[in-house]
This record gives C-alpha cells, sequence and structure tokens, in this order.
C-alpha cells in the first residue's frame, strides 16, 4: 500500500506526519514505524506523527518515538503538527486539540511561528545536582560547565538508563547560563536514544526550572536550542506554573509517497 507523508521540522526536531483521519494507518506496527524514521532505510525523524479526527476538538495527535513505540507528549512534535493542520486547512491559525496529555491550545501567527500551550506543571522535584519534573513528558535538568563540549550522549544515556528513574527513563537536559533571560541546553531523549537538536518539552522544562533555582526572574525565556531559538513564557503563583507556551518555527520541509 503507498501512502502519502509530509515532513516537517521544528528548530531541528523533525517528523514524519500523516492525515490519518480516515484511520488507514497501521499504527500497531511498531516496526514499520521505526523504519519510516530510519534516515537510511526510511524516511528519517526524531518521531512519526498521526493527525486524527477526534469528535470535541479540531484534530487529535499520536505521536511515536523513532523507536517506534508510541511516547508521552513532544512539544516541537505538537507545533508542527499545528503548522501541518493548518497545510491541510482543518484550522486557521487557532486550534484546540487533544493529545496524550490532555487538552492543548495553539496558535500560528503570519511569521509561521507557532504557539502552544502547554500543561500546567505544579510538581517540580529539587535536588543539589538537578531538577526534575513532567511537562507532558519527564525531564531532568542539570547545569554543567563547558555545554559545547559536553558529551550528552554518554552522559545523558548513563542517567536514562540509571537506577534514578528505572525501566521508564527520562527526557535528559544539561544546561548553561546565558545571561538573565536565556539560556542553552542540549537534550538526550529517550526514545530516540541520542542528542536530538531540540526538544520543546526540555526547552519548557528548562525555562521553569531555572525559575524554579532562581538563576532568572522571567516568565519569558529564551532557550538557544542545537537547531535553533524557541522562547518559553509562563505565569507563577505560589509555585504553580500555569499559562505554559512554548513558541518558535514550525516549517514544512518536503512531502512524498512511500510503500508500507
Amino acid at each position: 500500500m503507498q501512502i502519502e507523508f509530509y515532513k516537517y521540522q521544528g528548530t531541528g526536531n523533525d517528523f514524519v506526519m500523516i492525515d490519518n483521519r480516515q484511520e488507514i494507518f497501521p499504527k500497531d506496527n511498531i516496526q514499520l514505524i521505526a523504519r519510516l524514521c530510519d534516515r537510511r532505510f526510511g524516511i528519517g525523524g526524531d518521531g512519526l506523527i498521526l493527525l486524527e479526527n477526534d469528535p470535541d476538538t479540531d484534530f487529535k495527535m499520536v505521536y511515536y518515538n523513532s523507536d517506534g513505540n508510541q511516547s508521552s507528549m513532544c512539544g516541537n512534535g505538537g507545533r508542527c503538527l499545528v503548522a501541518f493542520a493548518k497545510k491541510l486547512n482543518v484550522i486557521d491559525d487557532n486550534t484546540t486539540f487533544i493529545a496524550t496529555d490532555g487538552l492543548h491550545h495553539a496558535s500560528v501567527a503570519d511569521n509561521g511561528i507557532v504557539s502552544l500551550q502547554m500543561i500546567d506543571v505544579e510538581d517540580v522535584k529539587i535536588t543539589p545536582e538537578y531538577v526534575f519534573m513532567n511537562t507532558g513528558s519527564p525531564h531532568h535538568i542539570q547545569l554543567v560547565e563547558d555545554l559545547e563540549h559536553y558529551n550528552v550522549k554518554e552522559n545523558g544515556a548513563s542517567i536514562r538508563y540509571g537506577e534514578l528513574y528505572g525501566k521508564q527513563g527520562s527526557n535528559i537536559n544539561f544546561v548553561k547560563k546565558i545571561d538573565e533571560t536565556t539560556f542553552s541546553l542540549r537534550t538526550y531523549e529517550r526514545g530516540v536514544e541520542d542528542e536530538t537538536l531540540a526538544c520543546g518539552t526540555g526547552a519548557t522544562a528548562v525555562a521553569i526550572a531555572m525559575n524554579v533555582l532562581g538563576e532568572t526572574k522571567a516568565n519569558s525565556i529564551d532557550l538557544n536550542v542545537e537547531g535553533g531559538k524557541l522562547v518559553v513564557s509562563f505565569d507563577e503563583k505560589d509555585g504553580h506554573f500555569t499559562n505554559v507556551f512554548l513558541k518558535g518555527p514550525a516549517e514544512f520541509v518536503f512531502k512524498g509517497t512511500i510503500e508500507i
């Protein structure tokens, strides 16, 4: 069977997008999804995303990591899916959709910047070595020296597979402060099992963590990721973070068909 796909990227986080409103994609075929995400034997991507019908919102987001397994929320993937939905004329400039972590609101600006509302964050674990929270996906955040030369894959894997997070694991973020409102980060993503050029839920977690640690008093924070720049804004009251928005570019790369 031939299937049409679209390729999108958001700050270097790239995704295979498929319009599955007719429910023709074999979504339980883990090996197929992994092959489509493979950069040598398939289309290539950090993940695969299905756009599906939902009775109560504009559409449903179904996200798979590049290993073929369905996963938790992906912020940059969500932003790219919003851009994809607009390209398909499913939405105009504003939308509400459902994902694995609940309801999301999003908008697309004239310059192509997609702003995606993330879940509220209330439970933040702070230790002397790291901060941990769930921003739709679990994230470990720690400040490091010499981020540019840091071995993200080796150190990230060591923490991800270590005793701290058990079998489920976590995404691992390493952070460097640039100034009072700007931070650089590099992320090891579970499911991809490597460093990715960006991670939206990771950027969201880093922004909140830096505020919690007192590294910044700002509620709009610039994040330098390997694939570009993201902005995270939020409201904070008594350690509760609401109106959390992830903003950045989401760009169409190409479309094609592939035999599955």
